[in-house]
């Protein structure tokens, strides 16, 4: 083990023993944090040690890990995973920077659904986006018959490979791009923009010349933001690349664990590395980009930017036909396979059905416990989660705890990791069994719900600490003057002003982890099955209409927890929730 990992590894026992030797008077504040930095230093902070450490140090055979990297596998597999995630960050760019721009700066109309629309692919799991995508172009699906009528027959599923992979985690990754666009749009100074104007400049030349260098920082930031989350994707690479033989490192990490097991845990920690490199520079280049932003503040008039005039109507035409064409029609897809008792049958009044939905929800028992499964690993996960960011945010910026404010940093790091290299990272500390009680949580539901706490833990503690800082200290400083303790002005005064942001971070985390797919698919047992995993091995195992089924259900549950969060959202600051730009 690393210097770091044995120093952190001291540290989770001295917080584990703070409480016990608190001064009187605060006891309850030490045994609250003490709880608290046990949970993120197990959790979040030793498990990236232990794969750091079992990625560089040699194994017990005295063979290097990193050695691994010079396989033409991985060589192969690293070439291709660069390349698919330029190619979906480009399509990330085109798209997602387009909408951002016609809807936020001209007088198009419907703004508000045309911004769900377009955030839309940020609440559709990447599984799931995949596999609209290939019921819609599935052999005897409408879209794929009108292509053929157009262009003639066409080979084989033309998103299977590169192709495919690129495209449909581009459209994934599109929202990411739009959000960091339209916020910097939304600052941009209108008296200067009138000024040229007055001048006599055009809309194409102040576009070039004024609002294109305003919004380059946030473009580029937008674009390293999608790159990043390109890189550590395996939804989409599963169900598109694993059938086209196009390997990229996050399935190649899948299919070595899956086949030969925790034996080989320090190669794919190598490969974990790896992408976790790839996206600590993605990381370094958006902070660049942030650095580089100027400050705009919305100065002069609050209306549209540019007025189309005549284009008006053409260019609303082609808003809503992109969107529909991106959004609607695979979602519309998905639900028409689920509806066909088999692949290939056109769906008419005659042939829909229902036998798909009755199967996985009464005939099929995985399906059932994946369900069930899913729901209390989602609601257990969003239970602690909320709990955990609760106390930290309090003690880290109502307390102003330097120390509690670094364990505040350190829960954002799983999150940063692609989602591979933390399942990797807990395997590594969970696969022996646990001191004192002798347990390992390797096989057991347990795991997961530790990988959910573990990567999810952000998506709670940002908007809290935000929410935090605008509370007003003065009544907590009354009930300490009236001898009210911290856990108790905690309770009593602080949570009932957090709760909307409280039950949006928690509903959040739960629509996250209910399809969730990166960390299952190397984490799930048998008996343990998640929402995610059952949507992939259905379609992989031929089961299409099943697996549609799932998917479909779970995009219901989805969008209707993302409309609960979006009404307590009204009650937050503006962008506490990732689809409401």
């Amino acid at each position: 083990m690393t210097d770091g990992a044995a120093k952190a590894e001291t540290a989770l026992l001295e917080s584990a023993s703070i409480a016990m030797r608190a001064p009187p008077g605060r006891g309850g504040d030490y045994w609250l944090a003490g709880i608290a930095a046990v949970l993120v230093l197990a959790f979040c902070v030793l498990p990236l040690l232990r794969l750091l450490a079992e990625a560089v140090l040699p194994a017990s055979d005295r063979s290097w890990p990193l050695a691994a990297l010079a396989s033409p596998s991985v060589l192969k597999a690293g070439i291709n995973t660069m390349i698919s995630s330029l190619a979906a960050t480009a399509v990330a760019l085109i798209l997602g920077g387009g909408l951002a721009l016609t809807i936020g700066l001209t007088d198009v109309r419907r703004k508000g659904t045309l911004i769900m629309l377009s955030m839309l692919p940020l609440l559709i799991p990447s599984q799931i986006s995949a596999l609209e995508w290939i019921k819609m172009l599935d052999a005897g699906a409408p879209v794929r018959n009108l292509l053929e009528a157009a262009f003639g027959p066409l080979k084989g599923h033309p998103l299977y490979g590169a192709a495919g992979v690129s495209w449909v985690m581009g459209l994934e990754h599109t929202p990411l791009v739009f959000l960091s666009v339209a916020a910097a749009v939304r600052g941009l100074p209108c008296d200067l923009i009138e000024a040229a104007r007055s001048a006599g400049a055009r809309n194409f030349r102040i576009f070039r010349t004024i609002i294109l260098p305003l919004l380059g920082p946030a473009i580029m930031a937008g674009g390293t933001l999608a790159f990043v989350s390109a890189i550590g994707n395996f939804g989409v690479p599963a169900l598109l690349g694993i059938p086209g033989r196009f390997t990229v490192l996050t399935t190649l990490i899948y299919q070595r664990l899956s086949g030969f097991g925790p034996s080989i845990l320090g190669e794919t920690a190598a490969l974990g590395l790896v992408l976790t490199l790839l996206a600590g520079i993605g990381l370094m280049l958006q902070r660049f980009a942030l650095r580089r932003a100027p400050l705009l503040r919305r100065v002069g008039p609050t209306g549209p930017i540019l007025q189309l005039g005549r284009a008006r109507l053409p260019t609303e035409l082609v808003l809503w036909l992109v969107l529909l064409m991106l959004t609607v029609v695979p979602l519309a897809s998905l639900v028409g396979a689920a509806l066909v008792p088999a692949l290939g049958v056109p769906l008419t009044f005659k042939t829909a059905t229902l036998q798909n939905f009755a199967y996985v929800l009464f005939d099929y028992a995985p399906t059932r416990r994946a369900f069930l499964n899913s729901t209390l690993l989602s609601a257990a996960a969003a239970l602690v989660t909320a709990l955990l960011a609760v106390v930290l945010a309090y003690y880290a910026e109502a307390r102003h705890w330097r120390w509690m404010r670094r364990l505040d940093a350190a829960a954002d790091a799983p999150y940063a990791v692609p989602g591979t290299v933390l399942a990797i990272a807990i395997i590594l500390i969970f696969l022996k069994p646990l001191p004192l009680i002798g347990v390992s949580l390797y096989g057991t539901a347990w795991i997961v719900l530790v990988s959910y706490i573990s990567r999810f833990l952000a998506l709670t503690l940002r908007p809290l600490t935000g929410a935090m800082r605008q509370i007003d200290p003065t009544l907590e400083e009354a009930a300490q003057l009236a001898g009210a303790g911290g856990p108790q002005r905690l309770a009593t005064i602080v949570l009932p002003s957090l709760r909307a942001a409280v039950m949006s971070g928690a509903v959040l985390v739960f629509l996250t982890a209910f399809n969730e797919l990166t960390l299952s698919a190397l984490l799930w047992s048998q008996g343990h099955e998640t929402l995610g995993v059952m949507v992939f091995s259905l379609q992989n195992e031929g089961s299409g209409g099943n697996a549609a089924a799932v998917a479909s259900l779970a995009v219901i549950v989805t969008l209707a927890l993302a409309a609960i969060a979006t009404l307590c959202a009204r009650r937050l600051p503006r962008g506490t929730l990732p689809w409401i730009p």
